[in-house]
């Protein structure tokens, strides 16, 4: 249950504490629910009154999630969901009351002269974003986010009330009177709560939904769009690796591309890469070791990159990579780059974007994109929609990101500096301002002045943060999962063989924070994470432990990445303690994903894991092979008796290393990071669309908690109330990419 702390941070949508206020006055609050006459659970009921009401009746109530000061009322005469000129209009007093002349449907506008006032906390808000509330003429005088929801879930149904109610309340675990009432004045502490999430999060979507119609346009199909999720009965997510958005489709027509180069990008003149010392560099640093993974026929030098002009390039023209005149195709697998969470916040350099070479180990490689036209997902993305406003959830790689994706948090490791731990020597070196704040990681002695000379070295870039002011530690770089599979062996006393060594200083502890697993697990929904090679890899950790090569040529080779299995480090999956939930929720791609697809039997939601020669990561998949498996398992996914009903997520974990140079927002202190890809594939996707909406990778969270009315995790909280705080916008949660007026 969320106290009134959490509660009050999760309604920041949209507004910034200003003040605290006296409480609700009771003998106000009670004269306040005066139920409006007349109205029914039919169409006629909400849309039945006569134009501008009776001279003789009134509608009164009030605007609440919590109660709204200075909102505009009105009677919605035309039903167009919006106070014109002559409908019947009032303003909310300072207990968020009105009294209309006439009956009818009630529209609130709520501007950014308005307040929010929580009875609880006794705090008024100042509005933002602006909000449209909307309720039918049955609400019983309450107008409010819930009562939105509720009347465009009429408005797809045909106008019934009664049905939409009855779903409503289901779906939230209320009452149907309990639904339609002053949640403020709810004593039962469950069912106020799970109103009061309902209400947090349709503030996010309403306000997403009156921005996106803007002044005069269509706010009623925007709100439908955004409360009609019911029909999506199954979501996917396709999670492949390390391409920043640039990377893959800086060149998509109508998107924020390369500067310079694609014509719609937001930014002409991107600002060049710097030195170490903040000094432009004249040309970009070599590429270090040389441009391709070893193990393969087509190989460039770290010699023959020497003096690349300090701006982004195509790694594979036609005529060549560089003037070496050696074409690196999309099979080609380039080396590595250094993708870790403090190396990332530099190369962001406060939102600049101009150290990504300096604070690469792969040097001018940072700066290099490919041809997608020659993408199968190029295709796809044309097809439906393309987000090109998605960044990575938290900063670095792949094992933050994942951990990221499931619970919107970063790992624990308790106790990390005790004498007695083996991970005391894996706390990161890092250099703060006065205030504590990262600047950069620590220099190693002896470390270069310049990067054109040599790579950043430092004193301790390790898996650990140092000790926060709660005492806590948090593992950022990759570490081992505490179950097998894992990179780390089971003990030497591990007769089970089923764990990892916990002597070994990379070795996780169990973790035991919220997920979104934990979630739908509690609200009896089905889920599971499909990873590839999953089963053949778990055969071996728990046998001879002898794994295919991880070399190039990697395509050859399933290469199975433990720390990309976030779930395998959580105690609830302990394979001793719980085998039963281990055995439900971790999949295997080939044995149980193909064929709950085709037989139409996907859980609600389901994670896929591509394994690593499919995956696209740098250094040891290629671009190719990934974007040909992940475009065949879309089409699998739309051969799917389920597809009809289905939501369909592709998106990285984070961008591998590569520069982006789009302006990342400034949110808490786990992220966002740089932009990635993201596609939303779906019969309910809008259909050639450039998604402009500002994501990042807890925007699945965010639909999935959205979608079935889950309590929301405490990261996203947090993440859009930082944001808010830094003067961004909070996330969205992938509904402005879908239009339910299409049919399947």
């Amino acid at each position: 249950m969320m106290n009134s702390s959490q509660r009050s941070s999760a309604s920041l949508r949209g507004r910034k504490l200003v003040r605290h206020l006296t409480p609700w006055p009771t003998a106000i609050a009670a004269a306040a629910m005066v139920v409006a006459c007349g109205g029914s659970d039919n169409n006629s009921g909400f849309f039945g009154f006569p134009s501008g009401g009776s001279s003789t009746t009134t509608t009164s109530g009030v605007v609440t999630g919590s109660y709204y000061r200075n909102a505009k009322v009105c009677i919605d005469t035309n039903n167009n969901g919006r106070c014109d000129s002559g409908e019947l209009a009032n303003t909310t007093d300072a207990n968020g009351a009105f009294t209309l002349s006439g009956q009818g449907a009630v529209v609130a506008e709520i501007g950014t002269s308005s307040k929010r006032f929580d009875p609880t906390t006794s705090t008024e808000t100042a509005v933002t974003q602006p909000l449209v509330f909307r309720a039918p003429a049955a609400a019983n005088g309450v107008v409010s986010a819930i009562t939105t929801e509720l009347v465009a879930l009429m408005d797809a149904n045909g106008g019934n009330l009664a049905a939409a109610r009855t779903a409503l309340a289901a779906r939230l675990g209320v009452s149907e009177a309990q639904l339609l009432a002053d949640h403020n004045k709810i004593t039962d502490a469950g069912i106020k709560t799970a109103l009061q999430n309902e209400i947090d999060q349709a503030i996010e979507r309403i306000a997403e939904a009156v921005a996106e119609a803007g002044a005069g346009g269509d706010v009623i199909a925007a709100l439908r769009n955004r409360f009609a999720l019911d029909q999506i009965t199954n979501v996917v997510v396709i999670y492949a690796e390390n391409r920043g958005f640039d990377n893959l489709y800086g060149l998509f027509p109508g998107a924020n591309g390369i500067p310079g180069v694609n014509p719609t990008s937001l930014t002409k003149t991107p600002e060049p890469q710097k030195d170490f010392d903040g000094s432009t560099l004249p040309t970009l640093p070599p590429v270090w070791g040389g441009v391709t993974a070893a193990g393969q026929t087509t190989t460039i030098t770290q010699a023959q990159t020497v003096g690349m002009p300090n701006q982004m390039f195509q790694i594979d023209a036609d005529a060549g990579f560089y003037n070496t005149g050696t074409k690196i195709d999309q099979t080609i697998i380039s080396r590595d780059l250094v993708h870790r969470f403090y190396n990332n916040q530099m190369q962001i350099n406060g939102g600049k974007n101009d150290k990504f070479t300096a604070y690469s180990d792969a040097g001018g490689l940072s700066m290099g994109y490919y041809d997608g036209t020659k993408m199968k997902l190029w295709q796809v993305a044309k097809q439906y929609t393309l987000a090109d406003n998605f960044f990575m959830g938290a900063f670095g790689g792949s094992f933050l990101n994942h951990q990221y994706l499931v619970c919107a948090c970063a790992p624990l490791y308790p106790n990390a500096d005790a004498a007695s731990s083996p991970a005391k020597a894996s706390i990161s070196a890092i250099d703060t301002d006065g205030a504590g704040n990262f600047v950069r990681l620590t220099p190693a002695a002896g470390a270069s002045t310049s990067v054109l000379n040599a790579a950043p070295t430092y004193l301790n870039d390790n898996t650990l943060t140092p000790k926060d002011a709660a005492g806590n530690f948090y593992a950022v770089n990759t570490m081992q999962p505490p179950y097998q599979p894992s990179g780390n062996a089971p003990a030497t006393s591990d007769t089970s063989k089923l764990f990892a060594d916990p002597t070994k200083a990379n070795t996780l502890p169990a973790q035991t924070q919220a997920t979104i697993g934990d979630l739908l697990t509690a609200k009896g929904l089905s889920w599971a994470w499909y990873g590839g090679a999953w089963k053949d890899t778990t055969a071996i950790a728990t046998g001879s432990r002898v794994f295919p090569p991880a070399v190039p040529p990697a395509a050859q080779t399933p290469n199975f990445q433990f720390h990309h299995q976030p779930f395998n480090y959580y105690a609830a999956f302990d394979p001793s303690a719980h085998p039963d939930a281990r055995a439900a929720h971790l999949k295997d791609f080939d044995a149980d994903f193909l064929k709950d697809a085709a037989a139409g039997t996907l859980p609600a939601v389901s994670f896929y894991k591509p394994q690593g020669n499919l995956n696209q990561h740098a250094g040891y998949a290629s671009v190719a092979d990934g974007d040909a498996h992940i475009a065949d398992v879309l089409a699998k996914l739309q051969a799917s008796p389920q597809w009809k009903n289905m939501l369909v997520v592709v998106t990285y974990d984070e961008n591998g290393g590569f520069y982006d140079h789009a302006t990342v927002p400034k949110g808490d202190r786990w992220g966002p990071g740089t932009r990635i890809p993201a596609l939303i594939v779906s019969p309910f996707a809008k259909k050639g669309f450039i998604d402009k909406t500002q994501y990042d990778t807890a925007s699945t969270l965010r639909f999935i908690t959205h979608r079935w009315s889950l309590p929301p995790l405490k990261g996203l909280v947090e993440r859009d109330a930082a944001l808010l705080k830094n003067g961004s916008r909070p996330m969205g949660d992938l509904t402005a990419a879908l239009d339910f007026s299409q049919k399947p």
